[in-house]
């Protein structure tokens, strides 16, 4: 099993802190892949533009559909 190194919320700086802040705000917990990325807080916002950018041009359930069938494909679960 492998496992990841992250930063918890409570010992976030910096622009870290400020991504877990909106996460907390938007969405009342800081989701597990954005603990994934934190040690690269640039990486997340990097990332998160990239699914804006994809999803700004579809409606979102043909992006959810593509996800789950992507998601199936490759056998996550997650």
């Amino acid at each position: 099993m492998a496992y990841v190194r992250t930063i918890p919320p409570d010992e976030a700086t910096g622009q870290l802190k400020e991504i877990y802040d909106a996460d907390l705000k938007a969405y009342g917990q800081v989701p597990n892949h954005a603990q994934a990325f934190s040690l690269r807080p640039a990486a997340i916002v990097a990332y998160r533009r990239l699914i804006g950018a994809i999803r700004e041009h579809q409606d979102h359930r043909r992006y959810e559909l593509i996800t789950t069938f992507a998601a199936s494909r490759l056998r996550c679960r997650y």
